[in-house]
């Protein structure tokens, strides 16, 4: 049984990586459904390659179960997509801040999913996330870049948060490797079928930004994060998830040479602070595997 220390540190761990990711949206010049079907794929190697290894069972037990990681898998690719996108149109600040609105999405689809009671502070939580992400947005222009990337971002944070919410049912049947392999499987044949592969060409450093991305950024850390899950809330690692954008936009100014506007800052700090807002004011519960 993983002990919560443990959990704590992969979290952290994963979230740093998940953080990086969003920069080889700007190293790599290339569509973002190629970039993550680039990333799939090598996560897809080695994630079987670990089961293999470790020797763990990666069968389905059911067609109803391999229907619902096949949609997953769908979402993920999706999930990702709108993500780099979001990166590619605007900022790695603007992508980053507007997908760390997952958190909030968990706290007003968890109510619709599992049932949980709404209570009146999921409405303030939504209003202040709205206002975070109305000053992250610096250009309001009808179909400007930077305001397509903040939409794109809210879809991935969308997408990311039943992610979130839909593996913890899949969790307490399979383990995380296999979790991640099948998605990642899926959403590398679902991208095989929209990417524009006619024509194209990887460089050396290409194909190396793009292994990187997929072992460490990916394979490594999308396993830490849902195995996580089995230990952890889903509102802890959220919380611990709002650090993303943190180590992104760090990064991003170090490596890229992008700093963002004191504004997008001041909206990204009420962003993030409506995160931990939610997940604090979370009830305790029992841990669910």
């Amino acid at each position: 049984m993983l002990q919560p220390k443990i959990a704590l540190i992969q979290v952290h761990t994963s979230v740093f990586l998940f953080g990086l990711s969003g920069l080889f949206g700007k190293f790599l010049d290339l569509p973002a459904t190629v970039i993550v079907l680039g990333r799939t794929g090598f996560a897809t190697l080695a994630l079987g390659l670990a089961l293999g290894v470790t020797q763990r069972t990666g069968r389905i037990r059911s067609a109803t179960d391999l229907v619902g990681l096949a949609a997953l898998g769908l979402l993920l690719a999706f999930h990702w997509v709108s993500f780099f996108y979001s990166i590619q149109l605007s900022t790695v600040a603007i992508g980053l801040l507007t997908f760390s609105s997952f958190p909030v999405f968990v706290t007003l689809l968890e109510p619709l999913l599992l049932k949980t009671t709404w209570q009146w502070r999921d409405g303030a939580i939504a209003f202040l996330v709205v206002v975070g992400v109305a000053l992250v947005i610096p250009d309001y222009r009808p179909g400007s870049a930077t305001t397509l990337g903040a939409i794109w971002g809210l879809l991935s944070g969308l997408s990311f948060a039943l992610l979130q919410l839909l593996n913890k049912g899949y969790r307490q049947r399979y383990g995380a490797l296999a979790i991640a392999f099948y998605q990642d499987l899926f959403a590398c044949l679902s991208l095989l079928v929209v990417a524009p592969m006619t024509g194209l060409t990887l460089s050396p450093r290409e194909v190396g930004l793009l292994l990187v991305l997929g072992v460490l950024c990916t394979a490594l850390a999308h396993t830490l994060f849902i195995e996580s899950l089995a230990v952890l809330r889903t509102q802890t690692a959220s919380v611990i998830s709002a650090l993303e954008p943190v180590y992104g936009i760090a990064l991003a100014a170090l490596l890229l040479g992008e700093v963002p506007a004191l504004r997008t800052l001041v909206g990204g700090g009420l962003i993030i602070a409506t995160t931990l807002w939610a997940s604090w004011l979370e009830p305790p519960k029992a841990q669910r595997s």
